[in-house]
């Protein structure tokens, strides 16, 4: 189609069955724009009025499934998990459209693909990815709401996959006490059982910062 453009595949090593597609509108766009709705789930009598949208790329989208289904079981919290195939797409399309509203201010001010994907919707916003963190922080203008992410900014080694998540704080246990934490921020959980939380999730709190480690 005479684009000048790189594209490229990720590989990863850890091999699991890939889930369908999901059904619906606007859901191949999203794949090739940066991000999709990918599961909804709902609880009977949420406890909080907010709605988390968890974020997962990769084979950490799965750590972000299993941390939505512990939110709902654990704390009524209803949430959305969104597949993010592409932060770089995102981000590319959030500065083409500042650029273009700067440079046009008499014109109809475009929206960017995450304006018009998260309208209405107020969040708070987990990611979380087995990138560093900057991969996934290069969207957070286009954000509409509180915006938290984690990665695994820090030195490379060789361990489990589990122990690897847990070192980096990139596990559902983790992505969990982020979206409480977020939660508590926006007056919607009580901060004072974060800490009964994190020990009940076998988080170990005082453990070295992964990213000087």
């Amino acid at each position: 189609e005479g684009e000048e453009i790189f594209y490229y595949i990720s590989v990863y090593n850890e091999n699991y069955e890939m889930a369908p597609m999901p059904e619906g509108d606007h859901i191949v766009d999203g794949i090739i724009n940066g991000i999709y709705k990918f599961h909804v789930q709902d609880v009977e009598t949420p406890a909080i009025s907010m709605r988390p949208q968890l974020f997962g790329s990769g084979p950490i989208l799965r750590e972000v499934l299993r941390a939505q289904e512990m939110l709902a079981e654990k704390f009524k919290i209803a949430s959305d998990v969104w597949s993010v195939t592409s932060y770089n797409q995102l981000a590319r399309n959030v500065k083409d459209v500042e650029r273009h509203n700067r440079l046009h201010p008499d014109s109809e001010p475009h929206k960017s693909y995450l304006d018009t994907v998260f309208e209405g919707v107020e969040g708070p916003f987990i990611a979380s990815s087995d990138n560093i963190k900057l991969v996934a922080d290069q969207i957070r203008e286009g954000i509409p709401g509180n915006y938290r992410v984690l990665g695994t900014d820090g030195f490379g080694r060789s361990e489990t996959r589990e122990s690897l998540r847990r070192h980096f704080e990139i596990d559902a246990e983790n992505i969990v006490v982020a979206t409480l934490m977020s939660l508590a921020e926006e007056g919607q959980f009580d901060k004072k059982q974060l800490p009964a939380i994190i020990n009940e999730l076998g988080i170990d709190p005082e453990q070295v910062n992964p990213r000087l480690a």
